[in-house]
């Protein structure tokens, strides 16, 4: 496009939406066709939506038709005129999505009344194979995992050897895994 011609158009838009009330809907079409390509790629580029883009650009238009009457061309260009109410409408757009801006439940987190219930039957069937272990056997599990020990600090609180420690471990380990696979535990 020329620069004589965008000087015509711009002239025919500034003349039909400005102050004047006899603007048209062809001064509309004119300011449409002369910066309705600018404000769309502003407007995509600032949301990042093409579909968001549309709407802002014909929210922009609606508003500068309604509005038409305070354009001064004095003060500024019709572009510039534009490209500032687009701005607001943009703002009025972000401003919208982040307040309807839902965040998902982390439902994963919440535990179930079922695992409640679950984890005390597992709870259950833990306690009623470690008391079916002899006493030895017992104390050494109970002091390595659940309590924490290591095998070093269970040897030195029960005065044994480290090897014994290791030897009672296994092969409490060992009934245990036979102890709940008869109670049903398939883990």
């Amino acid at each position: 496009m020329t620069n004589d011609r965008k000087a015509r158009l711009s002239a025919k838009t500034v003349s039909a939406l400005g102050g004047s009330d006899i603007a048209d809907e062809a001064g509309l079409r004119a300011a449409f066709l002369a910066h309705g390509g600018e404000l769309f790629g502003f407007a995509r580029r600032s949301l990042h939506s093409p579909e968001k883009a549309e709407d802002v650009v014909q929210e922009t238009f609606v508003r500068a038709w309604r509005s038409r009457s305070r354009f001064d061309p004095t003060l500024g260009s019709l572009r510039t005129w534009l490209f500032t109410i687009e701005r607001r409408v943009i703002v009025d757009v972000s401003t919208l999505d982040t307040k309807n801006l839902t965040f998902p439940l982390d439902i994963g987190n919440e535990p179930t009344t079922e695992d409640h219930v679950e984890r005390a039957m597992l709870g259950w069937q833990m306690e009623s194979a470690l008391t079916r272990l002899n006493p030895e056997h017992r104390m050494v599990i109970t002091e390595l995992y659940f309590n924490g020990r290591s095998g070093r600090e269970v040897a030195e609180l029960l005065a044994l050897p480290e090897g014994t420690v290791r030897s009672r471990a296994f092969y409490a380990l060992r009934m245990l895994r036979i102890l709940l696979e008869e109670a049903g535990w398939s883990e």
